[in-house]
């Protein structure tokens, strides 16, 4: 008897939880795998064993005392936590403006931001390197954060939740003598948390991970975020597998803290964004 079932009784249960036991294990590897190459010395780094045979700490005392990791590591939290507060501001203000505003050509302008969703990254990262270099952004934080400071995905999440919010309880607040920027910050954006919650997940570990742009905007090894500090450690003639694994698995913390922190946040905004409105 599992969970108030027998599985015996049941054959279909029994099919279910080992297709799920295999493919959580087959997830998991890759992570075990990581954590044991960061385990193995430099000539143990291409043996296949999951277990090293002389486990040794030796990789993480030299990323913190020889390299610069953890000015990577501060970067890259530093860029992603304002990316998130920006992100949280600006998307849900101009997502409550489309949802509860009536004006002319209101629907041009949501239609024109959902728009950019469909334009790959690459696509974008010659506007913005010409924009950046006129700006004086390059190499700087600024540089690296800009292009994901207001989303096109958060201001659609935002505005297909702001409907859920009464239009009554809007226009209450108004009789009540509040300003319109007082309604949005007191009375709908508290109404709205889930969707916020699930954005500032999305914001900060999409920041977090982001190679491309912070590989082009930066050249100073100073300004680096981790994944492109990590990628300094592979040569053109060799590269050190042990030390990536090892940089990848302490970058890794931040982003499993976050999820287990607020996983049903993550599962509640990827179903909701997908039904509303």
């Amino acid at each position: 008897m599992i969970f108030g079932f027998d599985p015996s009784r049941d054959p279909r249960k029994i099919l279910i939880w080992t297709l799920v036991a295999l493919g959580g294990l087959v997830m998991i590897m890759p992570f075990a795998f990581m954590i044991s190459t960061s385990l193995k010395g430099r000539g143990e780094v291409y043996d296949l064993r999951l277990v090293p045979l002389a486990p040794t700490l030796e990789n993480y005392t030299y990323l913190f005392r020889e390299t610069k990791f953890v000015r990577w590591f501060l970067n890259s939290f530093s860029i992603a936590s304002i990316s998130t507060i920006s992100v949280l501001f600006f998307d849900s203000l101009a997502g409550y403006v489309l949802c509860k505003y009536r004006f002319k050509g209101r629907q041009v302008v949501f239609v024109a931001i959902l728009s950019t969703l469909m334009i790959p990254t690459e696509m974008l990262v010659i506007p913005w390197y010409v924009m950046s270099k006129n700006m004086g952004w390059l190499d700087t934080y600024w540089g690296i954060m800009f292009p994901g400071m207001i989303t096109g995905f958060g201001v659609f999440l935002m505005k297909q939740f702001f409907e859920t919010v009464p239009d009554a309880l809007i226009d209450a607040a108004r009789i009540d003598g509040l300003g319109e920027f007082r309604i949005f910050w007191e009375v709908a954006l508290p109404l709205v948390t889930p969707a916020l919650s699930a954005l500032a997940i999305f914001t900060f570990l999409g920041s977090w991970t982001a190679f491309l742009w912070p590989l082009i905007v930066t050249n100073s090894s100073s300004n680096y975020t981790v994944p492109v500090g990590l990628a300094s450690f592979s040569g053109e003639f060799s590269t050190e597998w042990n030390m990536i694994m090892t940089g990848a698995a302490v970058a890794t913390i931040p982003t499993l803290v976050v999820f287990i922190l607020l996983q049903k946040y993550i599962i509640r905004g990827v179903i909701l964004s997908g039904v509303k409105g």
